[in-house]
């Protein structure tokens, strides 16, 4: 961990070293544009009268005005670029430090119904998640939990070597992610995506065409006025026709135009994000497949999308009044520029739903990234076709301090059945969480806590933790059912690695012995693979009927009238029980 926080200490250090440079540079900036003020000012007193001499001051200094200002907004944004580079370094050390609470819980995408989601703390409050997670944009926020919640074992050797790449380009992971700090939209990339993919050419084919004609007979009108052919009666009336056929479309070009302003800002923000991914060099497949779907279409994605952003901008001039009032006077402007915007729609709309999706992607995947960057010493599972499902030494919960926990080791074969006992408190359940974490994080391509792994692809399906909505005990045990039905049913066409807490808590004891062993029996039928955590330890008897069931425990130990745990998994059946004790020990009971 030392060298971790080194190196973000130095990205700090380097960073804020830039930030007062450019502190600087901003002040130069304002001093620069306020002289220039000053200047343009003084040169119009000087040369008042000088009509010539005026008007080119007031062209120069607009035209100087405007870079110094573009530059000041450049400026501004590296300033905050900058900002954000050391709050980045700023959390991922006190990540280090396990306080994660600055992060999003994720709580939101939390499904009750989801195969493990709910059962192992995927989300909320101190969850995996939100360890996990340093997405910058809320789009990605919700790809990392589909990510997280696809149970997929699909191309894991290539999401890992893809983990790998994007873990060794911090620079870039970090650049990225604070330029996506910097989007704010009012409206989603996806809402947008969709009015593109649906949207309704309204400009005529002859009116793809005819502004330009009738912007030259304006030219033309203009001359002829200017010659004293005509008279301004006659330039009113012309002023007056191309009204007239601009306000046939005014509706649907406002319509446009309203949408239009909407896209503008994702556009523009989204460019430089798809800008740095097609300026980046990848060696794993997979992020070069991510990164062909910005650059497999017709000309650079970023430059498409800023043309895109530029189209609109010049259609956006109509909503000044006297600006356009005269454009689409003598020029027919909204139709002029509605055309083009309609063009890039029709040639674009599907590949900018492609582009927004990979950014998002790319994001959610810095997060993968930046996990395998700060855990160097967790290990990629060696993934086999054959052999036992899971063989992991000195295993542990992520979320639990490396200096503290205590680490086990576990193999579990194709069509082995783990029935593990113990007392409260022994590590029962930290257990099973730990092996369904490291299935999952197998699968996503993650590195996981433990010194050696060898993995065998298998999705995850868990009954651990189950909620009701009602407060009666029949209410919670249909709950308890519904739940087991509904794994019976996906062991009918898959094969699961399962994981099950405590089941049938919600009926009497003699019932709940009797029905979880008739339902291990029938998880059996199926050469099930996983396991189970229980109390009752008659449910130990079923490993001498079915020789693939072993039996582990977990110990507590009563010495000098104080209890203690090892939480060490060992072969065997748990003899020692503690609720009695803890009852006598808390006073509880006599």
């Amino acid at each position: 961990m030392n060298n971790l926080q080194q190196t973000y200490f130095a990205a700090i250090k380097e960073f804020q070293h830039q930030l007062k440079h450019q502190k600087k540079k901003l002040l130069v900036s304002s001093l620069i544009r306020l002289a220039v003020f000053f200047l343009i000012a003084f040169a119009l007193y000087f040369f008042w009268g000088k009509d010539k001499w005026i008007i080119g001051i007031l062209i120069l200094g607009i035209a100087a005005f405007i870079f110094l200002v573009k530059r000041h907004t450049n400026l501004k944004h590296q300033k905050v670029k900058l900002d954000h580079l050391i709050t980045i370094n700023e959390n991922e050390i006190k990540v280090l430090h396990k306080d994660f609470s600055h992060q999003a819980s994720g709580e939101e995408y939390l499904d009750h119904s989801h195969a493990y989601a709910q059962d192992i703390d995927l989300f909320g409050e101190k969850s995996f998640f939100q360890y996990l997670n340093r997405t910058s944009l809320k789009s990605s926020e919700k790809k990392l939990a589909q990510l997280l919640t696809s149970n997929s074992i699909e191309a894991i050797d290539q999401k890992q070597k893809a983990i790998q790449e994007l873990a060794a380009k911090m620079e870039f992971r970090q650049a990225f992610s604070a330029e996506a700090k910097m989007v704010h939209t009012e409206t989603s990339p996806e809402d947008v995506a969709q009015s593109l993919l649906h949207y309704k050419a309204f400009v005529p084919k002859v009116m793809r065409w005819f502004p330009y004609v009738f912007s030259a007979l304006s030219v033309l009108v203009f001359i002829l006025l200017f010659l004293d052919f005509i008279g301004l009666s006659q330039l009113l009336l012309w002023l007056v026709l191309g009204l007239g056929i601009t306000g046939i479309f005014i509706g649907k070009t406002q319509k446009l135009s309203s949408f239009a302003n909407q896209a503008q800002s994702i556009f523009q923000q989204y460019a430089t994000l798809v800008k740095l991914l097609e300026e980046q060099n990848f060696d794993a497949n997979l992020l070069k497949a991510f990164q062909a779907e910005v650059k497999s279409t017709k000309g650079v994605s970023s430059v498409l999308m800023h043309q895109f952003a530029k189209k609109i901008d010049a259609l956006e001039q109509r909503n000044n009044f006297l600006l356009g009032f005269v454009l689409n006077g003598f020029f027919l402007w909204d139709l002029q520029k509605s055309h083009p915007i309609e063009q890039w729609i029709a040639q674009h709309a599907a590949n900018y739903q492609k582009w927004i999706a990979v950014v998002h992607l790319f994001d959610a995947y810095n997060s993968l990234g930046n996990f395998a960057f700060n855990h160097p010493t967790y290990t990629y599972p060696k993934l086999t076709s054959e052999g036992p499902i899971l063989k992991a030494k000195q295993a542990v919960h992520p979320l639990i301090d490396s200096a503290s926990a205590v680490r086990n080791d576990v193999e579990i074969g194709a069509d082995n059945f783990l029935i593990i006992t113990g007392a409260n408190m022994a590590g029962k359940s930290t257990f099973l969480r730990t092996l369904s974490l490291q299935i999952v994080m197998a699968n996503l391509g993650l590195p996981v806590c433990a010194s050696a792994v060898h993995y065998r692809p298998i999705q995850l399906i868990t009954s651990m933790r189950t909620v009701d909505s009602l407060a009666d005990e029949a209410s919670y045990f249909f709950a308890e059912l519904t739940r087991l039905k509904y794994i019976v049913e996906q062991l009918q066409n898959q094969t699961y690695f399962i994981v099950l807490d405590e089941i049938l808590k919600g009926t009497n004891s003699t019932d709940k012995a009797n029905g979880s062993k008739d339902f291990m029996k029938k998880l059996l039928k199926f050469n099930s693979v996983g396991v189970i955590a229980t109390h009752d330890l008659s449910l130990c008897e079923i490993a001498e009927e079915y020789p693939q069931v072993k039996n582990f425990y977990f110990d507590a130990t009563i010495k000098d009238d104080e209890l203690s745990f090892d939480y060490l998994m060992k072969p065997g059946i748990c003899q020692n029980m503690n609720a009695s004790f803890l009852l006598r020990k808390m006073g509880i009971v006599d």
